[in-house]
């Protein structure tokens, strides 16, 4: 039997799934596993759900890890948690969804079992997902530069608009008057930029998306983009401040500040079950094809 290494990332605020977690260490104990647990969930394990964690554990934190495959016990926003610890390292991530609706968290807790078999079997498949950059023409972003999902400029703290010029490749493309702008990758179609009306993308589409928020023009619509363009954002804003949120992480930026939005160097590797496809997740988590007289 192959010695794997496992890294065991999770939420920490879903007690009712301990069971899962349980089953989970007890599978990965039998084949003597090599696991790493995050120290936030493992102290959430160990002192709030007082379940006992392998001694021969690790306990990691920050990105001061390496693993075959990373398992994520969660919803999509502890995938991206999981994602942003990962970075470039390459390590295939295996989203176990504990919570509700989630297209990158796919694999219902009922089906550990099966799974751990799957990949010690080699009976997977690895998707790479793009990652999206974040730059500034002066100074850097206060957290991770990059984004899996979107990278997205708000409004801040006023109820007025807020006026994004968009150059693409260096050539003017217009300026909104919006609430604000999404550029999101494939993976983050199905994210904050669905909710806004932003088209679903086939991940492996090479494509970004480019999605106002509450624009102030009906003649403005989402626009789809190839991923090796390079987007220029110049915000002005009453207050002369906007956010700017990269997968929901925040942080306020001065309208002085040009923002450049690329492809990153890497992309993230996405762990798939076999028969897994994106539109049945699609059929599934949407509900497609469902008689709602039924």
């Amino acid at each position: 039997m192959r010695k794997l290494r496992f890294a065991l990332f999770g939420n920490v605020f879903q007690a009712k799934k301990s069971s899962s977690v349980q089953k989970l260490l007890c599978l990965l104990e039998e084949r003597q596993a090599d696991l790493q647990v995050d120290a936030t969930f493992y102290r959430f394990l160990t002192e709030d759900l007082q379940i006992a964690v392998p001694a021969s554990a690790r306990v990691i934190a920050d990105d001061d890890f390496e693993a075959d495959f990373l398992i994520s016990m969660g919803g999509d926003g502890s995938f991206l948690e999981a994602a942003r610890r990962v970075g470039d390292k390459g390590i295939p991530i295996l989203g176990v969804n504990m919570g509700r609706l989630g297209f990158l968290a796919d694999v219902l807790p009922e089906d550990i079992e099966e799974v751990v078999t799957q990949i010690y079997d080699g009976q997977y498949s690895i998707d790479e997902r793009c990652v999206l950059q974040l730059d500034y023409d002066r100074g850097t972003p206060e957290g991770y530069p990059f984004a899996l999902n979107e990278v997205a400029v708000l409004k801040r703290d006023v109820s007025s608009m807020i006026s994004i010029r968009v150059d693409i490749n260096g050539e003017y493309l217009t300026t909104y008057q919006a609430d604000g702008l999404i550029i999101n990758t494939p993976t983050g179609s199905t994210g904050y930029a669905l909710s806004v009306g932003g088209p679903i993308m086939q991940p492996g589409s090479r494509t970004l998306g480019l999605v106002p928020v509450a624009p102030h023009s009906l003649t403005v619509r989402p626009l789809t983009l190839t991923d090796d363009t390079e987007i220029a954002l110049t915000v002005a804003s009453r207050n002369h401040r906007f956010l700017v949120s990269l997968d929901g992480r925040s942080e306020k930026c001065s309208e002085d500040v040009r923002l450049t939005v690329r492809k990153a160097p890497y992309t993230i590797k996405v762990l798939k079950r076999p028969g897994q496809s994106f539109f049945r997740t699609l059929r599934t988590k949407l509900m497609w094809g469902t008689d709602p007289r039924e």
